[in-house]
């Protein structure tokens, strides 16, 4: 796949931080990506133990883009952008 960040994964994380910010999520999230930011690698293999919860909401192949994209760091503050734009609406 890509490797670059794109209107598409733009679009995903929007998404996903929609989910997030509907289910009253946003701080934790949040937390969850801040404290895991030094160790993204790590962040994003704890999605593939979340997958089956996440797949309910996402297609599969929309999930495993966010794990790819959740390996770099970069695209972790990216999120937690989205979700904070998100959540002040």
């Amino acid at each position: 796949m890509n490797e670059e960040f794109n209107e598409k994964d733009e679009a995903l994380f929007n998404r996903l931080a929609e989910f997030v910010v509907k289910r009253k999520m946003a701080a934790p999230a949040i937390l969850f990506l801040e404290s895991t930011k030094p160790l993204n690698f790590i962040g994003s293999q704890f999605l593939v133990v979340l997958g089956p919860l996440i797949k309910v909401f996402f297609n599969v192949t929309e999930f495993d883009r966010i794990v790819e994209l959740m390996e770099k760091r970069d695209n972790v503050e990216r999120l937690i952008c989205a979700i904070e734009k998100c959540a002040q609406k």
